[in-house]
């Protein structure tokens, strides 16, 4: 049951309960162990920062999808580079040679203040990088069997016949910074939709099996199964891919928030109340 606690004739507009305390909690856990086993990851990426396509390494013959790195340079000293397809950009100051907290250059590949821990510390990394992971799937897992059983999914998230038919109308819109205003902010758009849906059940769920599939463990109790995959190496890098794209994914959700209300959202997402800006008085909404 939603309902809407009505402001006094002339406000403008009235809060509508629009998250439930369980989502709002793991949400947060979310944001948390996402957080942190991205900064973890990229330290653990540092020990061997290079990707491959193929089972083995460049040891073997195999060049690199990605590499980061430095070389020296005669003028400039260390020189930071990042080679991608063969493809290569200078990246000193970020990628390859970065500055430590002394203020001098270092060669690493993401820079300090991206990693957990911030100095060369595998082991620790790993440590956090694990035990978030688990924190991540357990959430997940919770929040599936709450929307499940809650009837988000159904009703909030799964696209209609109209969703579909207003997919065009959805990208000119977000393209021109539009968003829906009174009763029509309640409910998600359709581009929401699919990239909600996306995350949860493409995006989460590739890059857990990619991180189970980087197991020597894991590829002992099944055999053969990681070279369906291309190796261990091509999980690595799927796993690095699909990490990205839910940073893309959570950086164009900050934007959206901030341009379409920061403080209304963030208030929906501390306490459940979301305002809907109309200057009708409306009765409960049931």
């Amino acid at each position: 049951m939603r309902h809407a606690n009505v402001d006094q004739p002339g406000s403008r507009g009235y809060l509508y309960y629009r998250h439930t305390l369980p989502v709002r909690i793991l949400h947060w856990i979310n944001l948390v162990a996402l957080t942190i086993l991205l900064m973890s990851g990229l330290q653990i990426f540092n020990a061997h920062p290079r990707l491959y396509w193929a089972g083995k390494s460049s040891y073997a013959g195999v060049p690199p999808v990605l590499e980061i790195g430095a070389t020296q340079s005669d003028a400039a000293g260390m020189v930071g580079f990042t080679r991608v397809l063969g493809h290569e950009f200078v990246t000193t100051g970020v990628l390859g040679v970065s500055n430590d907290r002394t203020g001098q250059p270092s060669v690493r590949g993401f820079p300090w203040w991206a990693t957990i821990p911030d100095n060369r510390w595998l082991s620790m990394a790993r440590s956090w990088h694990f035990f978030f992971a688990w924190v991540l799937l357990v959430n997940g897992l919770v929040y599936v069997a709450h929307s499940a059983e809650s009837r988000h999914l159904a009703r909030d998230l799964a696209p209609d016949g109209n969703d579909w038919r207003s997919i065009g109308r959805s990208i000119r819109d977000h393209l021109r910074l539009r968003h829906p205003t009174g009763e029509a902010s309640k409910r998600y758009n359709v581009l929401q939709k699919l990239a909600y849906l996306a995350i949860i059940f493409v995006i989460l769920p590739l890059i857990i099996l990619m991180g189970v599939a980087m197991s020597p463990w894991m590829n002992s109790v099944l055999p053969g199964w990681v070279d369906v995959l291309g190796g261990r190496q091509a999980a690595r890098t799927l796993h690095f891919v699909a990490a990205w794209l839910l940073v893309a994914f959570g950086l164009i959700h900050v934007f959206e928030v901030i341009v379409s209300g920061l403080w209304n959202h963030l208030r929906s997402m501390i306490t459940g109340r979301y305002r809907i800006r109309t200057e009708e008085r409306h009765e409960q909404d049931v």
